[in-house]
């Protein structure tokens, strides 16, 4: 399809669009999704593709292959978002983010069959089986598993229990059956009714229904209690402590809030990470972060929006309550966001984002060991998003100046490659043109100089250039690249060493880079790699000049001796803690009796 038909097309399209809400999907001249989105006014929204100026490669490209669209109307906004969530898992558009169904994650089953078993799974079998979870955690899993054998009495052989095969005594109990763990239904020795109220006790525990539990255990102390059956009301009460001991340990808010779903995002620039939390009567039930894959500069906010109707549908959540970090604009038919900002719902919040937090740190460590270019990729990658680049910063160069008092003035340059060092590029100058301690102008001076000679020596450029210090070292800096005509080709900042600010050429409000961020820590190792590299060299040459200033007092040690002397020591104090054979060695007789002598006098002033 010609261009201009195409673009006719969508003019045609544009002006029917309605203003109601729903689903939209853009196709390609073949007919392919391409991208599939929600909206609570059609008209408006995809029409916005081709109204506005985007500045995101990503959206100009979809705007460019779109050749048709396509609209499904729904009754609300909501419907729109759960018609969109379908439908993006159906056809898994280029463009969209990749929703994750949980399969890789540990669920607990609750079988459906005659005496049903209750175990962890990773395979969910659509065979009328009751599922609760995913449970990323392995140890919530584990606890909970526990917990329910602590309370209740379960078979865990997979024997067709019929009441006809029970009745012929076609089965025996087991090992299972001796220990206590189960009360041999497959001897008719616990009736299906009893069996059956232990796994409604259990689904109401998975629920995070506790206080119910708590009171039919209690309920049914008193009763073996007040029939004198101390044995078996101690049972119940340890069942009671069982529980009461896990309510402690998972409570994060006050019981009487009732349920409450929580919802945090974090993101950086490939992925986002929605961290859910599902509290009941207080208790933690589930924590569960989805992790997803960005194709659009999708915002936190866009990432919650998706993400709320996916995770309720795969925990079957109907709460009226949902706490979150971030504000979204939809909303759900009579359920009430809120976006607390003191107390322990905050805190609660907090928690959440803490966890989104771990879990993001553990899949970069992961990725970092699996796949080194797939973890590179991603660091610069959000190097570019957050210093605002137009090319990631593959190649950066960092400079710091060095001296005390202005004497012996020198910088530093040093290279990093995928943010690595690149030590076998590092180079030191000696500034040549400044007298004094003039820490801009020498910034000034080593900068033309290094670019100079890459322009002259036709040699590759950095992306990005890092300057240790703030606006006045930036600003020489700048002024240099600017002689050069290279202000448009090199993305360069300052790093002020006070709060880690970022200073950007022409802007006086610094941007603060989060702490923890990697692209913080990038370029802090390069600042302090460039000051390490500095002072060494400063340090060398402050030796080497004391070495010469000392000898040359000394009569019959020329320049030839002393480079020998200097080659050999390094430093004054070196010499002076030497011996005369080691001396001797180097220069001769003569001449080492003359520094010995000299070293003598020294030591005894």
């Amino acid at each position: 399809m010609e261009n201009a038909d195409r673009l006719r097309k969508i003019k045609i399209i544009l002006k029917t669009l309605p203003d109601k809400p729903g689903v939209y999907k853009h196709l390609d001249a073949e007919g392919q999704i391409l991208y599939v989105g929600k909206a609570k006014n059609l008209k408006k929204r995809v029409s916005s593709y081709f109204s506005k100026k985007h500045t995101e490669e990503r959206l100009r490209m979809l705007a460019r292959r779109i050749a048709n669209i396509e609209i499904i109307i729904t009754n609300t906004e909501f419907d729109a978002l759960l018609l969109e969530n379908t439908l993006i898992k159906k056809f898994q558009p280029w463009y969209n983010i990749n929703l994750k169904d949980g399969k890789t994650y540990p669920w607990i089953c609750i079988k459906k069959e005659r005496f049903p078993r209750v175990f962890s799974t990773r395979n969910r079998i659509n065979d009328g089986s009751e599922y609760f979870g995913p449970y990323p955690s392995s140890r919530m899993l584990k606890t909970l598993l526990e917990l329910i054998r602590q309370l209740y009495s379960f078979r865990t052989c997979s024997l067709s229990l019929t009441q006809i095969s029970i009745d012929s005594g076609k089965h025996k109990v087991c090992l299972e059956y001796h220990m206590g763990n189960c009360k041999g239904p497959c001897e008719d020795k616990q009736t299906e009714n009893s069996y059956n109220e232990d796994i409604k006790s259990v689904r109401s525990l998975l629920k995070g229904e506790l206080k119910a539990m708590r009171k039919n255990l209690y309920e049914d102390m008193m009763l073996y209690s007040e029939k004198s059956q101390f044995e078996l009301a101690h049972q119940f009460k340890e069942k009671l402590e069982h529980l009461e001991k896990y309510q402690s340990k998972s409570t994060v808010l006050n019981p009487a809030l009732g349920e409450i779903d929580l919802y945090s995002v974090i993101d950086d620039a490939e992925y986002g990470y929605v961290n859910f939390m599902m509290i009941r009567e207080g208790s933690l039930v589930h924590s569960f972060t989805l992790e997803l894959k960005k194709k659009m500069q999708e915002s936190p906010e866009q990432l919650l929006e998706l993400a709320i109707p996916e995770i309720r549908i795969m925990f079957e959540s109907n709460v009226k309550l949902i706490l979150l970090s971030h504000t979204i604009e939809y909303e759900l038919p009579g359920v009430k966001f809120q976006i607390p900002i003191r107390g322990d719902k905050f805190s609660a919040i907090q928690m959440s984002m803490r966890n989104a937090k771990a879990y993001r740190i553990e899949r970069l460590k992961n990725i970092q060991i699996v796949d080194p270019d797939r973890h590179v990729n991603r660091i610069m990658a959000q190097m570019k998003q957050d210093l605002r680049m137009p090319t990631e910063p593959r190649h950066i160069e960092c400079f710091d100046n060095s001296n005390i008092q202005g004497e012996f003035p020198v910088s530093a340059c040093v290279v990093f490659r995928d943010g690595k060092p690149s030590r076998n590029e590092y180079r030191h100058f000696n500034v040549k043109t400044v007298i004094g301690a003039d820490d801009y102008a020498s910034m000034e001076e080593v900068v033309f100089r290094r670019y100079s000679r890459i322009l002259d020596e036709n040699s590759s450029l950095p992306n990005l250039i890092v300057i240790d210090g703030g606006k006045g070292q930036l600003s020489s800096a700048v002024k240099a690249l600017n002689d050069l005509g290279l202000t448009s080709k090199i993305s360069i900042v300052g790093i002020a060493k006070r709060l880690e600010e970022i200073y950007f050429p022409n802007d006086p409000i610094p941007l603060y880079i989060d702490k923890r961020s990697e692209s913080l820590k990038i370029l802090q190792q390069a600042r302090n790699e460039a000051h390490r590299f500095g002072i060494t060299f400063h340090r060398k040459k402050r030796s080497k000049s004391s070495i010469k200033s000392k000898l040359d007092s000394l009569k019959g040690i020329g320049p030839s001796t002393q480079k020998i002397l200097l080659s050999s020591f390094k430093s004054l104090a070196r010499l002076k803690k030497s011996d005369f054979k080691s001396i001797q060695s180097l220069i001769g007789k003569a001449k080492a009796k003359l520094i010995w002598s000299w070293i003598q006098e020294e030591a005894g002033k």
